[in-house]
């Protein structure tokens, strides 16, 4: 006589094993993402201008030297060939969204004048801002330095 013994028996028990872990293992995922525990970059598009070169631009200047201070433009519209528009936006780890402005009027080669808020901030504001997110990057202090800086930015004189 011949004896058959099935395994399906436990294969049921090893899904039922397996489907509650599963489960268990995609819900702490998704509360993970819910928590903000997932690392968001500074993000940075478009012109990247240094204020001492925005300072320099003066009416009278030619395209060429304003090419030279600034760079290309973001935008140059085919049809007016008389306004560049410097643009640039900055996402600080997953937040709002800025948008930075520069424009600037030509009448032929000639710098007319310029609008915009690229470089409104006042360098006292802009160091200020960047305290919010810790020392500057790559970072090679000791514990006891890092603890240092981070005890003089909070009197203020960091």
């Amino acid at each position: 006589m011949l004896v058959y013994h099935s395994r399906s028996g436990s294969r049921l028990t090893t899904m039922r094993k397996t489907i509650p872990t599963l489960l268990l293992a995609m819900t702490a995922v998704s509360m993970l993402g819910a928590c903000n525990v997932i690392y968001r970059p500074d993000v940075q598009q478009g012109n990247l201008l240094i204020g001492k070169n925005v300072s320099e631009l003066k009416p009278g200047l030619t395209k060429q030297q304003v090419l030279a201070l600034l760079g290309t433009p973001s935008v140059v519209s085919p049809f007016d060939q008389n306004r560049w528009n410097y643009v640039a936006t900055l996402q600080r780890r997953g937040g709002t969204i800025k948008q930075r402005t520069l424009t600037l009027y030509f009448d032929n080669d000639t710098l007319v004048r310029t609008d915009g808020n690229f470089m409104k901030e006042t360098p006292q504001e802009l160091l200020r801002e960047s305290h919010k997110y810790g020392p500057l990057y790559p970072t090679n202090l000791t514990k006891e330095q890092q603890k240092e800086l981070e005890k003089k930015q909070k009197q203020g004189g960091g």
